[in-house]
C-alpha cells in the first residue's frame, strides 16, 4: 500500500472509530477541526446547540467547496480491515468520503489553489439541520462538490422526500362485542391498501415516485377494539411533493388524516465531461446549501451498503475518490457557471 492510500485509511478509520450517531457529533467535529488545523487550515467552527458544530476550512477566498456530513446512523460499531475493504460505520456514509475530501483539497493547495474550501456538516441523516445552519454562513462559493456513496459516479439527479404520517381515529370497545367500538387498525389498514392501486408521479430522469411504510403503531392490547392508529410513509419524490400529497389525500379519503413531516425537493445536478454518471432515488445536503453554488455530487462507496451492518468500502476506490475530487477541482477552475 503506497503512502497516500496508508494515510487515507488511517484518516478514515480515525474518523470511523469515533460514534458520532446523530446528535453525538461533538467528538469527531473537534477531531476534525483540530485535524485541518493542524494542517495549517483556518477552521471556522459553526455551532448547531448542545455542544454539535459543523466544521468550515479555507487557506483562502474558496471558490469550490467539497463537503459532506460527519454524523451517521445507529448503531455505530468500528473500522476494521478486511483484504482490501474498509469495515465500519460511516466507511462510505460518509467518512471515508470525508477523508477523501481532505486528501484531494490537500493536494490542490499544494498545487497552489488556495480558492478550495471544506465544509464538513452534522445532522445529515435527521433533517439536515447543520446543512440548514450552513447555508447562512457567509461565503462567495461558485461550485459545491457533494460527497455521498455514488460508486464514484457523477451525479445527474437525486429524487426529493415527502414524508408524511396518517393517523386514523376509531372508538375504544371490549373485544367481545366489536359492534360497540370503531377500530382505527381497520380504518388506517383501508387507507394504506388503498395507496398500491395509485399511480403516482413520474419523470423522464428520475423515473417514477416509489414510497414505503416505515413505521405503524396502535391499539392499546389484544383484547381492545383500537381507538387510534397511525402510519408513516416515506416517499421519493420526482416533482411538486404537492401532486403526491393531492393523489395521498384523494386515496385516503376519511379513513384517516394526513401531517406533512418532512419536505426535500429533488435536484438536478452539474456534470462535466469524463465521469460515469447515474440518478440517485436519496436524497442529500444539497437541497439545503443552495448559497455555497452550484451542486455536484460524488463519492466512493455504494448506497446498497450504506446504512447496513455490512458497511463498508473498497480501499482502491477511496483513492480513485482522490482523483476523481481532484479532477473535479481542477475542472472548476472556470467558477463562473
Amino acid at each position: 500500500m503506497d503512502s497516500v492510500a496508508e494515510r487515507l485509511l488511517a484518516f478514515a478509520r480515525a474518523l470511523i472509530d469515533i460514534d458520532s450517531t446523530t446528535g453525538r457529533e461533538q467528538e469527531v467535529a473537534a477531531f476534525i477541526s483540530r485535524t485541518l488545523r493542524d494542517l495549517d487550515w483556518h477552521v471556522d467552527e459553526q455551532p448547531l446547540g448542545d455542544g454539535r458544530f459543523n466544521v468550515i476550512a479555507r487557506v483562502g477566498e474558496p471558490r469550490v467547496v467539497l463537503s459532506t456530513h460527519f454524523d451517521c446512523v445507529p448503531p455505530f460499531f468500528s473500522s476494521r480491515l478486511e483484504g482490501g475493504t474498509l469495515y465500519g460505520r460511516g466507511a462510505c456514509d460518509a467518512k471515508g468520503i470525508l477523508a477523501a475530501q481532505v486528501v484531494a483539497a490537500e493536494r490542490a493547495r499544494q498545487a497552489g489553489r488556495t480558492d478550495v474550501g471544506l465544509l464538513f456538516v452534522a445532522g445529515e441523516e435527521r433533517g439536515s439541520d447543520g446543512a440548514k445552519a450552513a447555508n447562512g454562513w457567509p461565503t462567495a462559493s461558485k461550485v459545491l462538490i457533494n460527497g455521498e456513496p455514488t460508486d464514484n459516479r457523477l451525479g445527474l439527479a437525486t429524487k426529493g422526500v415527502y414524508r408524511a404520517r396518517l393517523g386514523a381515529a376509531g372508538r375504544a370497545a371490549h373485544s367481545s362485542q366489536p359492534e360497540l367500538g370503531e377500530s382505527a387498525i381497520e380504518k388506517l389498514l383501508d387507507a394504506l391498501v388503498a395507496l398500491r392501486e395509485v399511480a403516482w408521479p413520474a419523470d423522464d430522469l428520475l423515473g417514477v415516485t416509489n414510497y414505503s411504510v416505515g413505521l405503524i403503531s396502535g391499539g392499546v392490547a389484544p383484547n381492545v377494539i383500537p381507538p387510534d392508529a397511525s402510519a408513516e410513509l416515506m416517499f421519493r419524490t420526482v416533482g411538486d411533493y404537492r401532486d403526491v400529497r393531492d393523489q395521498l389525500s384523494d386515496a385516503v379519503g376519511t379513513s384517516a388524516t394526513i401531517e406533512d413531516v418532512l419536505v426535500v425537493p429533488p435536484v438536478r445536478l452539474r456534470t462535466v465531461p469524463g465521469f460515469d454518471t447515474a440518478v440517485f432515488a436519496y436524497t442529500t445536503d444539497v437541497p439545503f446549501l443552495d448559497a455555497w453554488g452550484t451542486p455536484m455530487l460524488l463519492g466512493p462507496g455504494s448506497i446498497a451498503v450504506a446504512h447496513t451492518d455490512a458497511e463498508c468500502v473498497e480501499v482502491a476506490e477511496l483513492v480513485r475518490a482522490v482523483d476523481a475530487y481532484e479532477r473535479l477541482v481542477a475542472g472548476t477552475g472556470d467558477t463562473s457557471v
